[in-house]
């Protein structure tokens, strides 16, 4: 869930996405030509997904010339994420290809108002706890609502299960860090077999009668900087030799610190985010990339 204080946001269309070579993608006319048709064919099966960055979506050519620089690791990188063991993940537009909150919105017919309110969002800097109240305060989703809603299975990002399972074999512990929901991420987590421990993110609140409350400011999920907090306590406690992050936007990329991630890697599988990809250590569009690697 990002998005809040960036500068362009790009609509990738992760399923329309072909592999080329092990690290880097195709040629810049074949990547402007996969983009468009992702683009049209998310305007066809999800449309308001589509809407909610339309204002912010470039093609492909105005990419900034050495944005792409970082598609092949280095050596330490690579033998960072190798060696790694534990991985961090970002749900919403990393591990799945929505932003959860925001189907949500639209479920409980809401989708045009919390997109417009987090359009405005983009535009400037705006605290995460800010914002999550703000948008949650437009559709206040009840229990049943929300149960009704996680009835729809989740969608996940193309290659996903098959990098957990991966680095599960290699006896890598995986960890998802989410801004977005316990309720909604569960069913997320119970697919790839990722153990309720190993889950940080927030809490919706109910009333006797379900009905909605807020959520749970007691999660560190919950605020700017959460994602970093959870990232730091998941290495005090364990002391993880090397650590990776993986996600989509600035809180994820945040968690690279002293204490916290020692890589990040950037996923725009789903999205991609300039100012974010252009910082990460390692930016990849398909998780291929990163099971081909651990070969």
């Amino acid at each position: 869930m990002e998005g809040l204080a960036i500068s362009r946001v790009i609509l990738v269309g992760a399923r329309s996405r072909r592999n080329h070579s092990t690290f880097l993608p195709g040629n810049p006319l074949q990547l402007q030509k996969t983009f468009y048709r992702g683009q049209a064919r998310m305007m066809m099966n999800h449309p308001r997904s589509l809407n909610l960055a339309s204002s912010s979506v470039q093609p492909l050519d105005a990419w900034p010339t050495g944005l792409l620089d970082n598609t092949l690791p280095s050596k330490e990188v690579l033998e960072l994420w190798k060696n790694a063991d534990a991985v961090c993940f970002d749900v919403d537009s990393t591990v799945c290809v929505d932003e959860g909150i925001d189907e949500l919105a639209e479920f409980c017919g809401a989708g045009k108002a919390v997109a417009e309110w987090t359009a405005r969002a983009m535009g400037g800097s705006v605290p995460f706890e800010e914002a999550l109240a703000a948008r949650l305060s437009l559709f206040q989703p009840s229990l049943s609502q929300v149960q009704d809603f996680l009835k729809r299975p989740p969608r996940l990002s193309p290659g996903i299960e098959e990098l957990i399972k991966k680095l599960k074999s290699k006896n890598t512990n995986v960890y998802l860090i989410s801004g977005g929901f316990r309720q909604m991420i569960n069913p997320v987590a119970s697919i790839l077999g990722i153990p309720q421990e190993n889950i940080f993110a927030n809490q919706l609140l109910f009333g006797s009668s379900g009905e909605f409350l807020g959520f749970d400011t007691n999660e560190p999920t919950s605020r700017s900087g959460g994602k970093a907090t959870a990232v730091q306590h998941i290495q005090k406690v364990h002391g993880y030799k090397a650590l990776v992050m993986i996600g989509d936007g600035a809180t994820d990329l945040e968690a690279r610190k002293p204490g916290g991630a020692d890589i990040y890697v950037c996923y725009a599988g789903v999205q991609l985010r300039e100012g974010v990809a252009a910082k990460a250590d390692w930016l990849v569009f398909n998780f291929r990339d990163l099971i081909n690697s651990l070969e």
